[in-house]
C-alpha cells in the first residue's frame, strides 16, 4: 500500500515513520505539512496519515473533500475530541499522539485488511448484492456466493465507503452495499443503527459507557446524532422484545 503522512509537525511525521518500519506492506512515497501540497498525489496513494489541527486546511475538512474516493484515513492527532467526528468521513482509525506502538500496530492492520478485501478480486460481487430475510437467519450475496447468516450470529455491521462488513462470530462477510441499505433488511428488535458507520446486534453488547459499546474485543463509537435515541431505546430495553 502507498501512503502519505499529512502533519505540520516535523517530530510527529517522524515518528510514523519509524513505526511504520515494521510494516513492509506500506510504503510511504510522500510527506507533507499540508493537505493542500498532497492534492497532486492522491490517485497513487490508498492511506493517508492526517493530521488535524493544521495551518490553512482542517484535516477533517479535507477528509470530507475525499470522501468518496478508496484512500482509507487514519487520523492521527493529540485531540481526543475528534474521535467521533472522524468517523463521519469514514476514517479507518484515529489515533492520539503521543502515539503508542500497540495501537499504531492495531490499526496498521485494521488499515491492510481493509485494503485487501476490497482489492482482492475473490471478494468483489459477480452480481448485485442483495439481502433476504427468512425468518431467523438472512441470506447475502458476496464474492460470487450466497451466505446463509444466523442473525444472532451477527457481531456488528460495519460500514466503509460502498461495502459493508457484516462481523459474525466466526467470519467476516463483505458486501458491495451501503450500510443504510443493509440497515432497512435487518430485524430492528435485534439490530440498532449506532453511528454513520456501525450496526450492532443488541445481544451482543458486553459494555458500554457514554461513547462507546464494547462487543468482544472491539470497541465500538457511538456517532452524537444517535446517541439518545440509543440509549433510550437500550435503556427501556425496547430492542428485546420479539
Amino acid at each position: 500500500m502507498n501512503c502519505i503522512i499529512i502533519d505540520d509537525e516535523p517530530l510527529a511525521r517522524e515518528a510514523i515513520r519509524g513505526l511504520l518500519k515494521d510494516f513492509s506492506e506500506i510504503n510511504i512515497i510522500g510527506e507533507y505539512v499540508s493537505p493542500l501540497l498532497a492534492t497532486d498525489n492522491l490517485d497513487k496513494v490508498e492511506l493517508i496519515f492526517l493530521d488535524i489541527n493544521m495551518p490553512g486546511v482542517n484535516g477533517l475538512e479535507f477528509a470530507k473533500q475525499i470522501k468518496e474516493s478508496d484512500t482509507l484515513i487514519i487520523f492521527t492527532t493529540a485531540y481526543e475530541e475528534y474521535a467521533l467526528d472522524s468517523y463521519e468521513v469514514d476514517a479507518i482509525d484515529y489515533l492520539v499522539k503521543p502515539i503508542v506502538k500497540e495501537r499504531f500496530e492495531k490499526a496498521i492492520r485494521k488499515a491492510i485488511n481493509y485494503h485487501q478485501l476490497l482489492h482482492s478480486e475473490e471478494n468483489i460481487p459477480s452480481i448485485e448484492t442483495n439481502v433476504s430475510d427468512a425468518g431467523d437467519h438472512f441470506f447475502i450475496r458476496a464474492d460470487r456466493k450466497i451466505h446463509k447468516v444466523n442473525y444472532n450470529e451477527v457481531l456488528y455491521v460495519e460500514g466503509l465507503k460502498d461495502y459493508v462488513i457484516v462481523h459474525t462470530s466466526t467470519q467476516k462477510i463483505i458486501a458491495a452495499m451501503n450500510i443504510k441499505t443493509i440497515h432497512q433488511q435487518l430485524p430492528q428488535n435485534l439490530f440498532f443503527r449506532i453511528s454513520k458507520s456501525y450496526i450492532i446486534n443488541v445481544q451482543h453488547i458486553a459494555a458500554l459507557d457514554n461513547n462507546s459499546i464494547f462487543i468482544q474485543n472491539d470497541e465500538i463509537p457511538i456517532g452524537n446524532i444517535y446517541r439518545d435515541a440509543f440509549y433510550e431505546a437500550y435503556v427501556e430495553k425496547k430492542l428485546f422484545k420479539r
